[in-house]
């Protein structure tokens, strides 16, 4: 019997019942085959395996697909357990999951491993893929699978399958001896895993549970072309020179002390660049109309209790006691932007109103998540809230849209957008829902923003657009967001005069554009490599006399370019002016200005950039120009 299939590209193709996607993407090509690691079937991931029995819409899925790559990472951490089973008997395995960039398997192990070990589990790893074992998925009852892990000592696996319910069909994959429970999906076979490298041993609770067993957990990753590995190993040792704790202490930009853990100090310099972009976000803003407000940072708990957060969110915030009533540091600018709204009563001619706050903000997070300024418990947040009415919607998300995209290029990202919609635990009506979702699409298809759709990933008040860019050495960030809001209104009881002279609830747009000041810092450090753009550099200009006698002038000089308003410091140490030069580059300072007999005699400045090397020689009034110029139009 044959049966109709329909293609990614909308093609139709007949194929015998019981064809199995493997034998379909053989069909189609070789190459296809060969490169081909899980299928999609009617929007559901199945393995290669799987017999394609009724009509459908299939989609044969490779390493670059998402769901490709989650499928063979998964298959790397199962044949990561199988070496650790073989080379240390009696481990007990956890869980091993696929990961972005890599994966990881959990141990229960008297052995302690190291380094060393890493190196014996990657050459059995290889010896397991050269084996090419196939992956069989069979499946069993709750009953039998408790009986089958519990005959195999496998605690941690009978421990999870007692957590499903008592009808569950239960999954497990089989390689050779090796078998794991598991919901799916994999590689026809190990030998697909063609490139794989371990890297680093950590320890970690089971579960997440710090009452329960500290087990050892090994990282990896793996490609299907060695050369995909290698370059990717080159951007992790360039990520380590970029790393943004290190350059920040290098450069003199910020600190975290052990008074103060998760919560940064901002050194003079890091203050510059701070408010060189607030600067920016300000006149950005003041162009798109926004007005800026301020809210307090402490507000109490009947404020809390109307947005929701003391009931959702209080286990994250920071509370105190004043006046024997219960007060919360905010954790959010959203609660005290409703109440600026209703200070007055609105019209709809007031509408859209968009007020921007750089609020600063406080959240409690766990010690071991706090990473330099990415993860901090303390941030600034360059909130707005817009008001309008439903029918400005779109016009409102594509502005915004707008907005985010000259600031990103601004700063020479690419990005990419994602749009979640409703999940499955959201507040409103099904009518607030699909109207919300429709003027989102309608939005980023009339700015032909291509988008990938996130079904059931928004917020529990409304659909949201995400903003993830895409950093020089091509690291994905999540910045920028716009989430649509009917729900505050309600809470809060915001009304504005409709022009039926009655009252109506306005729709409501939370955004961000950086996200937080002080992770976008953190994100523009490791970018580029400390070495900033001339308009955000804290020193744009370091003069270096040449001897003793030179300071002099180069004190005058520093004095004209600082009433030209640029960024100037001098280095008048009695050091060889080799020395200087080098200390100006690993400052990463953009320019330098070396003074010698002849230029205090009269001659033009001799220039020199950190990006372009010596630049020769340029008059006073050129070299103003230049830099002018580049802060001007924030070059990069």
């Amino acid at each position: 019997m044959m049966i109709k299939v329909t293609l990614k590209d909308g093609s139709v193709r007949e194929v015998a019942k019981g064809t199995t996607l493997l034998e379909l993407a053989q069909s189609i090509s070789g190459r296809l085959a060969k490169e081909a690691i899980v299928g999609e079937v009617n929007g559901e991931v199945k393995d290669l395996s799987f017999e394609i029995n009724e009509p459908a819409e299939v989609n044969i899925l490779k390493f670059e697909d998402p769901e490709g790559e989650h499928a063979f990472r998964h298959t790397s951490a199962h044949i990561m357990a199988q070496a650790v089973v073989r080379l240390f008997p009696g481990t007990k395995v956890a869980i091993g999951p696929a990961i972005d960039n890599g994966f990881y398997y959990d141990f229960d192990t008297e052995h302690v491993f190291t380094p060393e070990d890493l190196e014996k589990i990657e050459a059995e790893m290889q010896k397991i893929v050269k084996e090419d074992l196939v992956l069989r998925r069979f499946e069993l009852s709750r009953e039998e699978a408790l009986k089958y892990m519990g005959g195999r000592g496998e605690d941690y696996k009978v421990e999870l399958i007692n957590d499903l319910p008592e009808d569950a069909i239960i999954s497990f994959y089989e390689q050779g001896e090796f078998v794991d429970l598991c919901a799916g999906q994999h590689v026809p076979s190990t030998k697909a895993v063609k490139a794989i490298k371990l890297l680093s041993i950590a320890g970690a609770y089971w579960r997440g549970d710090s009452e329960r067993k500290m087990l050892q957990r090994i990282y990896g990753t793996s490609f299907p072309k060695a050369k995909l590995l290698e370059e990717y190993l080159e951007r992790m040792e360039e990520a380590k020179k970029r790393d943004h704790r290190k350059l920040g202490k290098e450069l003199g930009l910020f600190m975290i002390r052990e008074e103060g853990p998760g919560f940064p100090f901002f050194l003079p310099k890091g203050m510059v660049v701070k408010n060189k972009l607030m600067e920016y976000w300000r006149e950005v803003h003041e162009r798109w109309n926004y007005v800026e407000i301020e809210t307090p940072l402490i507000l109490n708990r009947h404020l809390w209790e109307t947005s929701g957060h003391w009931y959702h969110y209080k286990e994250n915030m920071y509370t105190v006691s004043i006046d024997e009533e219960d007060y919360a540091i905010k954790p959010m600018n959203c609660p005290g932007g409703m109440l600026v709204f209703d200070s007055e009563m609105r019209s709809y001619k007031d509408l859209p109103l968009r007020m921007g706050e750089v609020g600063r903000v406080h959240r409690h997070e766990l010690s071991g998540a706090l990473h330099g300024l990415m993860r901090v418990r303390a941030f600034t947040q360059d909130d707005a809230h817009i008001f309008m009415l439903p029918e400005q919607i779109k016009d409102e998300i594509k502005g915004v849209a707008m907005l985010i995209d000259e600031v990103y290029k601004t700063f020479g990202f690419k990005y990419h957008v994602e749009l979640s919609t409703r999940p499955e635990k959201s507040m409103g009506s099904d009518e607030d829902w699909a109207y919300a979702e429709a003027s989102l699409k309608a939005a980023l298809e009339e700015l032909n923003l291509e988008y990938v759709l996130n079904e059931g990933d928004g917020a529990f008040y409304g659909p949201k657009i995400d903003f993830h860019l895409e950093d020089c050495i091509g690291r994905t960030w999540q910045c920028g967001t716009i989430q649509l809001d009917m729900q505050l209104p309600q809470q809060f009881d915001l009304n504005y005069i409709g022009k039926d002279g009655e009252k109506h609830k306005p729709v409501v747009i939370h955004r961000v554009a950086f996200g937080s000041i002080e992770r976008f810092l953190g994100i523009l450090i490791e970018h580029f490599a400390g070495k900033f753009p001339t308009w955000l550099a804290p020193v744009q200009v370091k003069v270096i006399p040449v001897a003793d006698r030179h300071v002099e002038f180069a004190e005058g000089l520093k004095e004209e370019l600082y009433k030209a308003g640029l960024r100037v410091a001098i280095d008048s140490r009695s050091e060889k002016v080799g020395y200087k030069i080098r200390e100006a580059q690993l400052e990463k300072n953009p320019y330098m200005l070396v003074i010698g007999d002849k230029e205090v005699e009269g001659a033009d400045l001799t220039v020199r950039s950190r990006d372009e090397g010596e630049l020769g020689t340029m008059t006073l009034e050129d070299f103003i120009n230049r830099l002018s110029k580049e802060i001007r139009e924030r070059s990069l």
